[in-house]
């Protein structure tokens, strides 16, 4: 049987179709360049080098797509959008950004909507930069929901096979016969969402309940609220911002980080898919949870400090902004008690729902391995029985069940080998992390929720950890972001010859 190998030049000319079309929204940054009298040049450098490389790859000969192909794809996509972020970055040179790795550091930061910035201070840095920040973390959000019901549910990741049970559609990538149908379906509801969250954000400002709340503010905030994303031009996150914004914000991270396709069956009217939904359930009730914990432990702490209705918004606040992945801050968590701290830490391991812009392992795979645990208990007692998992009225497959213990074993894995190589780089490099810092960073990272604790907190920066640890953090990021198996495929020998 003759060995066939995978077919790079097609997927680099998809890679190239896709670099060209980054064309579009970099000119969102050259925009706010030009009403804020800012050089415009970084972006328009950027738009050339984009359009130049996307042609010379687009005009590769493509012959075949298939399921080696589209791994490369995925894989290559995403690191490739790292990059061109990065670049004007760099070309402005503004403060950390001097450095290459800091600029890539916050290009794969912002394409993978994890959130975590090394800026120092933000202040220095020009309007489009900060823009373009948000603008690459909504692209972030709009790409993983197209990548997941489309393009990974092909290949059985990401979730997609359980999204097919838990919202009973039969085929992820066909709410319409046409896959491109799809594809507009569910960008038009993330645009529109994104478009909502601006103009109610525009109205408090507008009506005086949120005052520093500014348009620029309003569409920034927008962009990286709905995709679960966490940048903000403020040092001070959401914290820089009212009650109303707190409140208005942590709705638009909870819906961000629910189920596209039941927000699409809900805007049609159709509201049994979400009352049905077993995940959706099971993910408010987290929420909640979370809720209640974070607020006892204040409460336990600090009191009532600044009020109950302070203790209450920062409570549902954090927990939303961790658990969706967000990573937001609407205070300094970084000063809240140890029990506290810990929980937002367990949080970073949940996620949002299957099927949204969130990150994480998800709150269909944990509700999956709950239900799987609970009945190899009650089998333990009654050996002959047979209870099969169930999501609703649907039986799981025991292979995605399987599938879905081996995601989460592989993803924990990750998590302390990153923990290991932080704080064994720090030790090495002179810039040594306590545990805790290095156990919330290789979480947050991989796990792209953004804020960590310690000098990596909400308020802080990742500027300070040594550079070879910041490359690892890239690596964990963007691993971490299209959930490891398109990445690892790469590195078996039988991916590159067949």
């Amino acid at each position: 049987m003759a060995l066939t190998t995978v077919d790079v030049r097609s997927s680099l000319n998809v890679l190239g179709a896709i670099l060209q079309w980054l064309a579009v929204p970099l000119t969102i940054p050259v925009l706010v360049a030009v009403i804020y009298g800012e050089s415009p040049v970084p972006y328009l450098a950027t738009i050339a080098i984009t359009l130049g490389v996307g042609t010379a790859l687009a005009h590769l000969q493509r012959d075949r797509i298939e399921d080696r192909e589209a791994f490369l794809i995925v894989s290559l996509t995403w690191l490739s959008i790292a990059v061109v972020g990065a670049i004007p970055l760099y070309i402005e040179g503004t403060g950390v950004f001097a450095s290459p790795v800091n600029a890539l550091f916050e290009g794969m930061s912002g394409i993978t909507t994890t959130g975590a910035t090394v800026i120092r201070d933000f202040d220095i840095h020009s309007q489009a930069l900060l823009m373009w920040r948000q603008v690459l973390q909504w692209l972030g959000g709009l790409g993983v929901l197209l990548l997941a019901t489309a393009v990974l549910s092909r290949l059985s990741v990401a979730g997609a096979q359980l999204m097919e049970t838990e919202t009973r559609t039969e085929n992820v990538t066909k709410l319409t016969p046409d896959i491109g149908d799809t594809a507009r379906i569910l960008g038009l509801l993330y645009l529109g969402l994104t478009a909502a969250a601006a103009a109610i954000l525009f109205a408090l400002g507008a009506s005086g309940l949120a005052p520093e709340m500014t348009l620029f503010d309003a569409v920034a905030h927008a962009f990286t609220a709905i995709a679960t994303a966490g940048f903000s031009p403020r040092a001070e996150s959401i914290g820089a911002f009212s009650p109303a914004v707190q409140w208005a914000v942590t709705l638009f991270m909870i819906v961000g980080a629910t189920n596209f396709i039941l927000l699409y069956a809900l805007v049609r009217g159709n509201t049994d898919r979400l009352r049905n939904s077993e995940e959706f359930h099971f993910y408010l009730g987290i929420l909640g949870v979370g809720t209640l914990l974070i607020g006892g432990l204040l409460v336990l702490d600090q009191g009532f400090t600044g009020g109950v209705g302070a203790t209450v918004r920062h409570a549902v606040f954090q927990t939303a902004a961790i658990i969706t992945t967000t990573g937001y801050a609407s205070t300094d968590f970084n000063t809240w008690s140890a029990g506290a701290k810990n929980v937002l830490f367990v949080m970073m391991f949940i996620g949002g729902m299957a099927g949204s812009t969130t990150c994480s392992i998800k709150t269909l795979r944990w509700l999956i391995v709950t239900k799987s645990f609970w009945r190899d208990l009650n089998v333990s007692a009654h050996r002959w029985s047979v209870r099969p998992v169930r999501l609703g009225r649907e039986i799981v497959d025991e292979d995605t069940v399987r599938d879905v213990y081996a995601y989460t074993l592989v993803a924990l894995v990750f998590f302390i080998l990153g923990t290991v190589l932080l704080v064994a780089d720090g030790e090495r490099a002179g810039a040594p992390i306590t545990e805790f810092e290095a156990l919330s960073a290789a979480a947050s990272m991989f796990f792209n929720i953004g804020p960590a604790f310690g000098q990596a907190g909400p308020y802080g920066t990742y500027e300070g950890f040594a550079r070879s640890s910041k490359v690892l953090m890239i690596l964990l990021m963007w691993v971490g972001r299209i959930e490891i198996v398109p990445v690892l495929v790469l590195l078996t020998p039988t991916f590159w010859t067949r």
